[in-house]
C-alpha cells in the first residue's frame, strides 16, 4: 500500500474525531450556557415552558381517553388581604409571575386563564410539584406489593445507597423529609448542594450517583429539614421496587387511569435516569386533574380508585409534632406542616398543597371542594419567594371562601 492512501486515512480520521469533539463539546457548552441563563428574568418564562427541548427527557404518554372537565365559569374574587395589605387579584396574577392557572369548584372549571405566552397545551416544568406525583407512585407501588412497608430501609431497594448518609434510613422518613441527610438548599448559595447538584447534571454526570455519595448529617425521624435529594431518592427506590423507569411506570399506573389530556415530559439525566425531585413537565389542566384526584381521595372522574384512599390520607395529614404546621413564623406566617411530599397549611379547613419552587402550586381545600393549579415564573424568587408563597396561599384561600 502506498503512502498516499495512509495519510489520508489518517487525515479523515482525525477529522472525524475532532468533528465529534467538536459536536460534544458544544452540545456541553450549550446545556451550560442554558443552565447558567434557565432563570434569568428575560428567559424565565420561555425557558420554563420549553425544559423538555432544553434538556433530554422521557415522555409519559396519556392514555386513550382523557376525562373531560365540565366548566361552569364564575367570576372570583377581586381583592384578598395579606399582612394588614389589601391586594388586588389581578396585580397578584402578575406581581407573581403568573403564566396560567386554573380554579375547580364542586369538580367544574370556574377559571382559566394563560399568561405571558402560555397556552392550554403549554407543558409547564412543575419544580417541586413534581415530588407529590412521585409520593402518589409510592403509595401505588406500596398497594401493589412492589414495596413492602414504609419503615424498609430506602437502601433495600436502592442498592446504590448503601454506605451512604441513606443506608438503612426508613422510607416514611424520607418522605416526610426527615432523612438526616447532609444537604443545602439554598437556591440562592453558588455552593449550596441543591446547585451543585444542577451543575452535575449539566455537566452530563448521573444524578443518581450524586446523591449516593451524600453522607448524614444526624440521625433520621428526629426533625423536618426539606431537601430536594430525599425525593430523588424516592425516585431510585421506586425504580428499584418495580424494576421499570418512573416515567413508564406513571404512565401506566396513574397517567392513563388519571385522564390527562397531555402527554408529559419527565426530564433526565445524561444516563436517562428521571430527575424526580423537579423534572416533572405538565399542561396546566392536567395539574388540576391530579388535585382533583386528591380532593376525590384518589378516585379519578370515573369513580376508579387510583391512589389507595388511606395513602392519600396519610400524605396530607402530618404524622409527627416536628411536622405540624404553625410551630413558628416564617415571614410572619405561621409555618406549614408536612405530610408525604405534600405541604400542609395551619386551619381548619384541611388545605394542602404542592408547592414548587418559582411560584407552581396546586392548592387543595376539600372543606370548599377547590381546586387552584397555578404555573409561574417568579424571576425574583431568590429575593422574596417564601413570602410570595404564603400571599399565594392568602390568595387562594380568599378565591376559596368566595367560591
Amino acid at each position: 500500500m502506498s503512502r498516499l492512501p495512509v495519510k489520508r486515512l489518517l487525515l479523515a480520521a482525525a477529522l472525524l474525531v475532532g468533528g465529534i469533539v467538536l459536536v460534544l463539546a458544544t452540545q456541553l457548552g450549550m446545556r451550560l450556557w442554558h443552565f447558567h441563563t434557565l432563570f434569568d428574568p428575560e428567559r424565565i418564562t420561555q425557558n420554563f415552558r420549553s425544559m423538555p427541548t432544553i434538556f433530554q427527557a422521557r415522555p409519559i404518554p396519556k392514555g386513550p381517553v382523557s376525562a373531560p372537565l365540565q366548566t361552569a365559569p364564575k367570576a372570583l374574587v377581586e381583592r384578598f388581604h395579606f399582612q394588614g395589605r389589601d391586594q388586588a387579584l389581578g396585580d397578584w396574577l402578575v406581581t407573581s409571575g403568573t403564566t396560567g392557572m386554573l380554579v375547580m369548584a364542586a369538580d367544574r372549571v370556574v377559571y382559566e386563564q394563560y399568561f405571558r405566552g402560555n397556552r392550554e397545551d403549554s407543558r409547564a416544568i412543575s419544580w417541586s410539584v413534581g415530588k407529590s406525583f412521585v409520593s402518589a407512585l409510592v403509595g401505588i407501588a406500596l398497594k401493589e406489593g412492589a414495596i413492602r412497608d414504609i419503615r424498609d430501609p430506602v437502601s433495600d431497594y436502592a442498592p446504590a445507597l448503601r454506605g451512604s448518609g441513606y443506608d438503612g434510613v426508613p422510607l416514611q422518613d424520607v418522605l416526610e423529609m426527615a432523612s438526616g441527610i447532609a444537604f443545602n438548599e439554598d437556591y440562592a448559595d453558588p455552593e449550596a448542594g441543591i446547585n451543585q447538584l444542577g451543575q452535575t447534571i449539566a455537566l452530563g454526570g448521573s444524578v443518581d450517583a450524586w446523591v449516593a455519595q451524600l453522607k448524614s448529617a444526624g440521625a433520621s425521624g428526629t426533625e423536618h429539614h426539606y431537601v430536594s435529594v430525599d425525593t430523588q431518592v424516592l425516585g431510585m427506590v421506586l425504580k428499584g421496587a418495580t424494576g421499570r423507569d418512573l416515567a413508564d411506570y406513571m404512565a401506566e399506573k396513574l397517567w392513563s387511569p388519571l385522564g390527562a389530556e397531555c402527554d408529559g415530559q419527565w426530564l433526565t439525566d445524561n444516563d436517562g435516569a428521571e430527575i424526580a425531585f423537579g423534572g416533572l413537565n405538565l399542561c396546566l389542566r392536567d395539574y388540576a386533574r391530579f388535585g382533583l384526584l386528591y380532593l376525590h381521595e384518589g378516585r379519578n372522574l370515573a369513580g376508579e380508585q387510583i391512589v389507595p384512599r388511606q395513602w392519600v390520607q396519610q400524605s396530607v395529614t402530618p404524622a409527627k409534632d416536628f411536622l405540624r404546621p404553625g410551630r413558628y413564623k416564617e415571614q410572619g406566617q405561621p409555618n406549614l406542616g408536612y405530610g408525604y411530599q405534600w405541604w400542609v397549611p395551619q386551619g381548619d379547613e384541611g388545605e394542602y398543597m404542592a408547592v414548587g419552587v418559582y411560584g407552581q402550586f396546586i392548592y387543595v381545600n376539600p372543606t370548599r371542594r377547590v381546586v387552584i393549579a397555578k404555573t409561574s415564573a417568579y424571576a425574583r424568587y431568590n429575593e422574596d419567594g417564601t413570602r410570595m408563597e404564603y400571599e399565594s396561599l392568602e390568595a387562594f384561600r380568599a378565591i376559596a371562601r368566595n367560591l
